[in-house]
Parts: structure tokens; sequence; C-alpha cells
């Protein structure tokens, strides 16, 4: 007499593969991918003309950043955790120095008449420059513009900018705008 051995149900343990499978993706957290958030200018038209735009020196303040990650702002050495307020300074141009940039008067739509800055930040960094000093570097250029959107907006609107309205968020872009200019990597040492 032989003995038979039972089978074993085997279509719960699809189930369970899947509610494992299903529990693992839901709380398993991805790495994100971290870089810069920019806003590129449109394309333009490939019947337009290429115009060769002059830029008065004193609205331009040069940023490098060599190989050995040593900061210069208008080749002076500066270091990081000091280049927002050089910024600020720069773009703000408080005093009207015949040295820093000139501020053009705009009729921004929806706000009338404001003295915007014609303030360019050129970023140049060296083909050695580490990741993380670039990193740093760009933080504290757009930490620096952004304190200057927050200043304006709780002047003239006495709140925070991520609690404007789209139109009044576009009114403080215009009225404070972001210019920055970076070169392809070169070789910029400085002493």
């Amino acid at each position: 007499m032989s003995k038979k051995v039972p089978e074993l149900n085997s279509a719960s343990s699809a189930d369970i593969a899947f509610l494992l499978l299903s529990y693992f993706l839901m709380t398993t957290t991805m790495n994100q991918d971290s870089g810069l958030q920019r806003r590129l200018p449109p394309m333009p038209a490939k019947d337009q003309e290429v115009q060769d735009q002059k830029v008065n020196r004193r609205n331009i303040i040069i940023v490098k950043i060599n190989s050995q990650d040593r900061l210069f702002a208008g080749n002076e050495p500066i270091e990081v955790s000091r280049l927002k307020d050089k910024i600020k300074e720069f773009l703000l141009n408080p005093n009207d120095d015949p040295k820093l940039p000139e501020k053009e008067m705009k009729d921004i739509e929806g706000f009338g008449q404001y003295p915007v800055s014609k303030g360019v930040i050129s970023l140049q960094n060296d083909r050695g420059t580490s990741y993380q000093a670039y990193i740093a570097v760009q933080n504290e250029i757009v930490r620096a513009i952004n304190e200057i959107r927050e200043d304006f907006c709780r002047a003239n609107y006495g709140k925070a900018y991520e609690n404007l309205t789209e139109e009044q968020q576009e009114i403080v872009r215009e009225a404070v705008p972001q210019l920055i200019s970076e070169a392809e990597p070169k070789d910029v040492s400085q002493n």
C-alpha cells in the first residue's frame, strides 16, 4: 500500500508574493535627482537675426571658482558665506554707486513704475572645480536673489512670495530679475 503525499495549494503563494511586492514598492523611497532649477529662455525663431548685445561693464559682476575651489567675486577673493551679501549689495546698489549696476525705470504691468537693476551675474568655473563648490556658489547666488524678492514682497504686498497670486509673483520676477550668465568651464585659475 502506497501512501499518497498531500499537495500544497500554491495559488495563495502568488497572492502573498504580490502583496509583498506591493508593500515594498509603496514603502521604499527612491533616490531623487537633485540639481539646479532653471527656466531657460525660449528658443529664438529660425529667421531671427542674432544681435550682439553690449552690456555696460559696471552692470556685470564676475564670480569665478578656480580648480582649488577658491572663490572670487569682482577679482577679489571672497568666502562662500559672504557671497550672498556681496550679490545683494551689487544688485540693489543702495547708494547709487557709479561702480555698481545702473537701474532702469520700467513700467511693470499691474504695478507701475519701478527701478529695475540691470545687474548681471557672470558665473565662471574651472574644469577642476568640485561639484560641491559649484552648487554652494549657485545656492548663494539664488539665495541672494530670493531674499531681494522676498523683501520686495514684504514691502509691497505685506506677505511672503509663496503666498502671492501668480500675477503678483510675475510682477516680483519682473521687478527683481534673475540674470545669471554661465560660461562653459575653462581655466579660471587665480592665485
